[in-house]
Formats: C-alpha cells, structure tokens, sequence
C-alpha cells in the first residue's frame, strides 16, 4: 500500500477533455480536478482499507471450505520475472508521436467514463469500492452475453449483491451507450438491453430511465454533439417500443425557449425521429398532454412536387409531362438523355432542364424507397448527364432537397443513393451542407449534419472496405503461390524420371498423370496471376479512395474555418464564448430515496426549474454564441470519428488549413478530437 501511495504521488494525472461527454469546448486550460480512473479506483481501495476490507459485493465461497483450507498443504510460487523494457524510440516529430499513440490508443480498451447524472443520494447505501465492483459486474455481463440480450438482462438483474443498484445499472448503460471516441458496441445493442430491463422490471426499472433522460435533459447544453446525436437516436428508439408514452407536459417549457436553445431542439429532433419510426398523425396523437408541442413536428413527409399544379411555367409542365409519358412507355436511358440533349438543354438551357429531370424522376420515385432506387438505377444516366461537374451537383443536390422539403429522412435517403450511384461527389456534398441557407441552420437542425455525416461515413467505409478486401487478397496470394509452387515441383519431380531414347525424352511415368500435373501447375499459375492482379486492382482503387478521403478532409475543414472566422471573432471574448452562467444548473433532488422509491422522479421532475418553471428570458446565450458552440461542437465530434483516416493527412491539413489565420478555438476544436496535445498549436 505504502509503495502504491508514493507512484500515486508522483504519477502524473491523465485528463482527456477529446472524450469528455460533458464539456464546454471553450473552457480554460485549467487541469481537470475530476479523477482519472486510477486515482477513483486507488481513493476506493483507501476506503475500502479503513473500513476494515469489509466488501459486500463480492461472494465468499471459500468460507464453506475455510477449515480444510486452512489446513492445506500451502504451495510456493516461482520468482517472476518481467521482460526487458525495451530501449525507447528515438526523437519523434509531434505528428509521428501523435499518431503512434492513437493507433496505440485505439486498440487498448477504453475504462467506463461515469456521467454521474444522478444525485449521491441515489448511492448513498452503497460503498465507493461496491459500486466499482458492481459496475465491473455489469460490464462483464454485457460484454460477455452480447450475442443474448434477454440473457444478458436476466444477468443484470440477478446480481449477487445485496443492496438495490438500480440507478447504478442504468447510469452504467448510458455511460457505455454515450462513451467517446465510440461504444464498445453498437448502440443498438444497449437500446435492446434497455428495453429488456424496463421489461424485466416494470416496476422500477422505467422510472430510473425516465430519471436518467430527465438529468441528461437538463444538462444538454453542456452534452457532447455526438453524445447528443446517439441520446436522440436511442431515445426516438426506445419510445417507439412503449407506444411513444413520455409525459411531454414536462418539456413544453421549450416553447418559451429561443429557437436555437439545445433544449428545445433536442425535443424537436425527437419529434422528428419518431415521425420516422411511425407516422405523423400517430406523433400528434402521443404529445395530446402537451399540444403546443405541435409546433415542433416536422411538416407531413409530402413530396413538394414543382409540377404538380398548373401554376407556374406552362413550357416546363410540358417537358414534365413528356417526360413522364417517356418513362411509362418504358424508353430507354440513352433516348431519353437524347430527348434532354436536343428538345431541352439546347432550347431551355441547363436550369430547365435539371429542374424537369430531377424533379420528374424524383416524383415517379417519390412511392417508396424501392420505386426510388429503381429510378436511379434505370435513369441515373439521364442525371448524369446534366450534372457531369460539381457545380452542376450542387444544383443536383439543392433541387432534391427542394423536392423533399417536407421530409428530412428522404432528403437524406435520396442524396445518399445518388452518392451511392456516383451520380453526386462527396465534395459536392461538402460545398451544398456549407452553403449560406444550410449553415444558417446548423445550430437548429440535424438536417445539414446527417446528411454531412452520411458522406463522410460513405468514403470511409469504402477505405475501410478495400482495406479488407487487400487483407483478404493477400492471404489469398499467399495461398496461391504456395499452390503453384507445390504444382510446380510436382511437375519437376514427374519431368526429373524422364529417359533419353536417341536423344528423344521418353516419359518414365504415367502420360496420363503428366498431362494432369502439366494442367494443374498451370490453372495454379493462371490463378496466382488472377489473384495478382485483382490485388493490385485494389491497391490502384486504394490510392485512389485515399487521394479522395484526403481532399474530402481538406474540404471540409476549409468550409469549418471559413464559415467559422467571422461569428468566432464576434463571439469570442475574453478566451472564452459567452455563456450561460450557474442559472443554468440542474437542482439536486435531496430527498431519502435510498429504498428505491422510484415514483419520486416523476415529483423531483416538476420541481425541476427546467421543466416549466422558466421563461424563455432565463436562456442568455445568444443565437450566434450557439451557433459557434454547436458548430465547434461538431468540428470535434467529425474529427475525433474519423481520427484513424485523418492522421495520416494531418501534414497536409496543418499546410494547407490549420495555419496562422484560423481562429484558436477552431484549432482547439480541432486538436481535442484528434487528442493532439496543445503544444502543437500554432
């Protein structure tokens, strides 16, 4: 213990602000004062020591055996040895450290990150060490019954403890749902595991959930931009598997809120998932407790058909019409991009004709997703056509989101396709989400950013996929030339016992098993060149995937800094946005609960000043101080996603965007995703 004490007192503390779920991204560099998990864990094994090693969460079998053992034959360990530490590496540049320690990172296992969302109360029957212990409990369980969610359940609930741990085991799952940089699975797997328990134990178990996302509620202003995308998605999720029953009285507070206030638009995109889940009238009926609420539903998901009235330009409906004619006769892609050729933009010019083209194919496909994707694999020819640069696929782009105004889902669904079909570059992407009209809403609404997220997601996989598509052909090259160098030397083995009669080789061995060793070294040689040159394929479609994830980054982090320079400079003061200050705090409910009484969070909710007790007045931050919070906010959240594919690009980044003109919080932004340590800054 004395020797633990003194590396404790010389240990450096290790802060990690890039996976910090709660977190001001402007905060000052002061060291953080909340524990790492080794001084949490050595503060406990203290406690632990003064109260006598007294542990009531751990099972004592031996004490049955504890006579017998006792007089046991006892058995002497060997002396144990540690290997050799290695000779250090030699002088790094910051950017070759940086990526050494994340590749290293990346693979050790992340600890849990405790958002300690509810109050002490809530524990205050269970020792320090006991809730470490039972946290590694469930976390064992979850790991090792992934593949069994009712089993996994069933193990969470039947833990060998004999204190309640309720608000433990679901502070455990959010905190495991929301860890950074990602979960250790999906998060559909803990929605499912959520579920599970709420059913397992009706009467408990719901209350703490609902307890949890009213604390996660009340500090979403400070919640992490990724946290706060997964916490809407699960909880969207988890609705919809209890009929959509929240008493949304609770929240129509956020109606006297600012449009751009976190809280109101994170009911608002709530809304909006479940209209995805379900349909609008079946939303509209579920929020009837609180019907100011009806503000924020999205629109009906009705297609914004241009030519479905006779209002506007007689010529275009014309060319719609025939257009539409030309697609139920069932022409071909090649004649109808002759039509578009020589009756459309050499009359009309490219703006009529995308408009007619785009909007007529999207309508026919408008049906379903499937009618959508039948239009693009028959006619995305026709659209290519008209949109052969990017600054025709940025029309391409405004025009489908135009069509699908009403329906953000369908907005997403159909540029993903088209991305998909090659009919739309990422870089197109990239220049459509930054244009004035969507960065006006970046602050407001997920649209713009899903659709970002879609795009970045899709080139990274690709790289992701050739990656183990390379893998898999080297094996397979491995194999092959082993096959074909066992083929060859069977081959040279039968030739080696050929004769010599006047001086003809006459074959010692069977013609027939000659003429079959012959053909087998040869099919093994075809097919190690085969398997060649698919590899090299690969590796051309590598480069290439490469080349094009690298432009996308520098794209993207241009558009950041250049959007980002004039509200930062506006809005940045005193090294620091201007913020709400303490009447934003969330009031502890100090009431006995430690029996588990679990109704009382429906009480301690209408206590709560944020749910309904404040005006829309209390909330100080201004829109251009939200709009730099929630864009710096997703700065870090895209870099810290894709960290392993922009490493190796960080040198042309630092060249060509991180210089001396962008704003210090961009760059620190910047720095805390890809945990690159601040001293790099410029």
């Amino acid at each position: 213990m004395a020797g633990i004490q003194a590396y404790m007192s010389i240990r450096r503390h290790v802060s990690d602000t890039g996976f910090s779920v709660f977190e001001d991204i402007d905060e000052s560099n002061e060291p953080d004062n909340e524990k790492d998990f080794l001084e949490d864990l050595w503060s406990r094994i203290q406690d632990l020591s003064n109260n006598g090693w007294k542990l009531d969460s751990v099972p004592r079998p031996h004490l049955s055996f504890e006579a017998q053992l006792v007089a046991g034959k006892s058995h002497d360990f060997g002396p144990i040895s540690c290997p050799d530490q290695s000779d250090p590496p030699t002088a790094l540049s910051g950017i070759a450290f940086g990526r050494q320690k994340h590749e290293a990172e990346s693979k050790y296992p992340q600890r849990i990150r405790r958002l300690n969302i509810f109050p002490s109360s809530k524990y205050e029957d269970v020792q320090p060490i006991d809730r470490f212990v039972v946290e590694e409990y469930l976390l064992d369980v979850m790991l090792f019954l992934n593949g069994c969610r009712k089993e996994c359940a069933s193990y969470m609930v039947g833990l060998p403890v004999s204190f309640r741990y309720e608000y433990l085991m679901a502070e455990t799952i959010f905190s495991q749902l929301l860890l950074l940089p990602q979960p250790p699975f999906k998060p559909m797997y803990y929605t499912l595991v959520i579920i599970d328990l709420c059913k397992s134990l009706p009467g408990a178990f719901p209350a703490v959930v609902a307890g949890a996302v009213r604390a996660l509620f009340d500090k979403i202003a400070d919640l992490d931009m990724e946290c706060r995308t997964r916490l809407i998605l699960w909880f969207s999720h988890h609705l919809s598997n209890f009929q959509f029953i929240w008493p949304w009285e609770e929240w129509a507070h956020v109606l006297d809120l600012p449009k751009w206030a976190p809280q109101r638009v994170f009911v608002q995109e709530i809304l909006e998932r479940e209209v995805r889940l379900s349909y609008w009238d079946k939303i509209k009926q579920s929020i009837e407790s609180a019907p100011v609420l009806e503000e924020l539903l999205p629109p009906k998901g009705t297609p914004n058909f241009k030519y479905s009235s006779e209002d506007g330009d007689k010529t275009e409906h014309a060319l719609s019409s025939e257009l539409i004619g030309m697609v139920k006769g069932r022409l071909s892609a090649r004649e109808i991009v002759s039509w578009v050729d020589n009756s459309v933009l050499a009359i009309h010019g490219l703006d009529i004709a995308l408009s007619v083209v785009v909007q007529t194919l999207l309508n026919i496909g408008s049906k379903s997703f499937t009618h959508l994707i039948t239009v693009l694999e028959r006619y995305g020819q026709v659209i290519s056509r008209i949109c052969s640069d990017q600054d025709k696929q940025v029309m391409l782009i405004s025009e489908v989101s135009l069509f699908w105004k009403n329906n953000a889902q369908m907005t997403a669904i159909a540029i993903d396709r088209m991305m998909g079909y090659r009919l739309i570059s990422n870089l197109a992407i990239v220049r459509w989400v930054f244009s004035p009209s969507n960065v006006n809403q970046f602050h407001i609404s997920d649209r713009p950013w899903e659709i970002l997220r879609n795009a970045v997601n899709k080139t990274y996989n690709r790289i992701s996929d050739l990656r183990k598509e390379m893998s898999s052909l080297k094996k397979s090259v491995l194999s092959a030339e082993e096959s074909a160098s066992k083929a060859r030397a069977e081959l040279s083995a039968a030739e080696s016992k050929l004769t010599l009669m006047d001086g003809e080789p006459v074959l010692g061995e069977n013609p027939v098993r000659m003429k079959r060793l012959k053909s087998q070294a040869d099919k093994a040689n075809e097919e190690e060149l085969s398997v060649r040159e698919s590899l090299e394929a690969k590796e051309a479609l590598f480069a290439q995937a490469v080349d094009e994830i690298e432009a996308l980054f520098i794209s993207l982090y241009k558009k950041f800094s250049n959007v980002l320079v004039e509200p930062l400079r506006d809005a940045y003061k005193d090294g620091m946005l201007r913020r709400t200050d303490a009447a934003d705090e969330m009031p502890i409910d100090d009431e006995d609960s430690s029996a588990m009484e679990l109704d009382k969070e429906n009480e301690k909710s209408k206590k709560s000043h944020s749910n309904g007790d404040r005006s829309g007045n209390d909330y100080t931050v201004g829109e251009k101080e939200q709009w730099c919070s929630s864009t710096l906010g997703y700065v870090k959240a895209f870099t810290r996603q894709y960290a392993s594919e922009i490493w190796p690009h960080v040198e042309k980044l630092d060249a060509e965007v991180l210089t001396k003109d962008v704003h210090p919080l961009f760059l620190k932004a910047f720095y805390s995703g890809l945990r690159r340590p601040t001293s790099d800054l410029v």
